[in-house]
This record gives structure tokens, sequence and C-alpha cells, in this order.
């Protein structure tokens, strides 16, 4: 790839309380509300999920996976070829209040007594400010690189799955944006000096995630969690930056196949499925597979179709003869009849 070029080519449901897996931590312990007092219904906007996951979507990953760990009651509104997609995604919405972004979420749900971090010491609680700022900076760029900037992966899986969840025509549109919002973040943090190719921050970024990666395999070791036996506000991140590059089957799987090597991670993740998420993700059978694989590819090819229609459409319109606007002519002989 050469320069800065990118790639060319609601379902409502819901997230029940599940009884914890032993060491969940649920709600945060105190005397519970009286009934004229409890907590307001709390929806969650996110985007879908595929190959075994709730979510495909990090972010929204990080919040599901949360409120499993905390006992948050939420119910989750699926991105599905709805007008009314959120622009930043994951939204949550509690009467009259609105809020995005994971981290303000969090603390929305803490605010509910919904905390998984109670029990943390004071240095436990930096650990995680600080893991928490060394996926964004080290292993974030590598996984919107291998979504929305690979060709290959972007062409044949990202492009047409968020298309098909998105109403035409801004199908056609709204991939194409988050694939340059995402190169965009890229190179802000990683396209100056010494790097002036995106090869050679595409080469320095996976390097980065993959010491990131490492890194993390060292720090959980056995233990089931980050901080013992019980998932924290750590796990929820670690498990919505990981997850998605652990199952979606990309055709270009260089950080995968790194993951894969470290199978303390690989385990963490599987454990949080089979646990938090048992009751509302189905993994898929091989067969199940291949037809969820035969889909995407039609699919793929419906968007290029709709894409390369909409290209041809916009070029007859540019090569059409331009006529000048009559309206001040009209003007003029209305007001002289008038006259």
């Amino acid at each position: 790839m050469c320069g800065y070029k990118l790639p060319s080519c609601s379902r409502r449901s819901s997230l029940p309380v599940v009884p914890p897996c032993e060491g969940s931590r649920g709600a945060f312990p105190g005397p519970a509300l009286p009934a004229d007092k409890m907590a307001a219904p709390m929806e969650l906007s996110c985007w879908g999920g595929d190959w075994g996951l709730p979510s495909l979507h990090p972010e929204s990953l990080t919040v599901m996976a949360y409120a499993k760990f905390s006992g948050a009651p939420l119910t989750v509104n699926t991105i599905n070829n709805s007008w009314s997609t959120p622009k930043d995604v994951p939204v949550l919405i509690s009467e009259d209040i609105v809020i995005s972004q994971p981290a303000k979420i969090l603390n929305f749900l803490r605010k509910q007594r919904y905390n998984a971090d109670y029990e943390l010491s004071a240095k436990q609680g930096a650990d995680t400010l600080a893991y928490i700022a060394l996926l964004e900076e080290k292993l974030l760029p590598a996984l919107l690189h291998t979504f929305w900037v690979e060709a290959e992966n972007y062409c044949s899986v990202t492009k047409p799955w968020f298309a098909s969840r998105i109403p035409f025509p801004l199908s056609l549109y709204l991939p194409g944006k988050m694939s340059r919002e995402a190169l965009n973040r890229i190179l802000l943090t990683r396209g100056g000096p010494p790097l002036y190719s995106l090869t050679e921050v595409e080469a320095q970024i996976y390097r980065d995630a993959k010491e990131c990666l490492n890194l993390l395999s060292k720090r959980l070791g056995t233990s089931r969690f980050f901080f013992g036996n019980t998932p924290t506000t750590l796990d929820a991140f670690v498990f919505g930056f990981l997850a998605p590059v652990y199952k979606v089957c990309f055709p270009r799987v260089q950080l995968q196949e790194h993951l894969k090597q470290l199978t303390n991670l690989c385990r963490f993740c599987d454990d949080i499925l089979t646990c938090y998420f048992k009751l509302t993700i189905t993994g898929h059978s091989p067969s199940g597979q291949d037809t969820a694989d035969a889909n995407l590819q039609k699919l793929t090819q419906l968007v290029n179709k709709e894409s390369n229609l909409i290209e041809k459409m916009d070029d007859n319109l540019r090569k059409s003869p331009q006529h000048p606007p009559r309206k001040i002519t009209t003007l003029k002989l209305a007001a002289a009849e008038s006259g």
C-alpha cells in the first residue's frame, strides 16, 4: 500500500442480568433502594454481533461486558438498518439522560451503584487507568487498521458487514466515512516524523500492538482475571479490545495470529463469553459459519454493485449537458406582464 490511500472497493433485544459467575461483584453493596427510588430503565444503543460475539464494536463490547460484571440491567438496542443510527456509539439512555463514550457510561453506572471496582485498592485503581491508556495508545491503532484500513479486510468483511446494518443510501457513504476517520486517527498519533509513509506507520503500529499483547499476557499470567478471580473495569476494556481481533474471520490476520499464540488471553476471552454471555450469545457451528460466510460474500457483491451503480449515475450526470438557470428570465417576464 503506497501513501495514505484508503481501501476502495435496530433490532431490539434484552440484556438480562445473568446469575453471576463465581466472583462477580454485582451491584455496589448497601441497603436496597425504596420502590419509588429504584433506578430508571437504562437502554444501550450499540452495534450488533457476529462470529459468536455480542458486538463487533470494541467500545460497545466494553460497556456490555462491564454491565454483565456489575449486574447493571441494560436493555440493548442493536443498530440494524435503522435511520436512527446514533452518531456516537455506544450510547446509554436513561430517562432524559444521554451518555456516550465508554468511560462516561461506566462512570454513570457506578453512580447508579453498579460498581465492579469497589474492592480494588488505590494501587490497583491506578494500574487500571495505566493499562487502559496503554490499550488506547498501543493496541487501538492496530485494531482500527485491521478493521478499517487494511484493504482486503475492509472490502471483504468490514464494509459489507456494517453496510448491511445501515439503510440505503447511507450504507454507501458511512462505512467509507468510518474508514477515513480510522485512518485519520492512526495518522494523527503515528503519522509524524520519523514515520513518513503509511507502510512505515503500519509496521510500527503492529509492533506496538504485539508488544502490548505480550505485556497483557504477562500481567494476566495464570489468573482468571487481571486482579484475581473477579472481573473489573480493566477486564471489560481488555475484553472489548481483544475479542473482535480473536473471533472475527479476516483474510489478513497478522494481529490475530499473534494473539492466538498467547493462550491465556484467548482463554480469558472464551471464559467471559461462556460465563457472562451464555444466555444471549451462541457460537457458530461449522455449517453455520459456512452459511454466514456465504451470506457475507453475497452481501459484498451487492454492496459493490450498488457502489458501481451510484458511481455510474454520478458520472452520467457530470457528462450531461448543463443548462443555465432560467429563474431570472422568468422573473423578468412576470414583471413585464404585470406592467
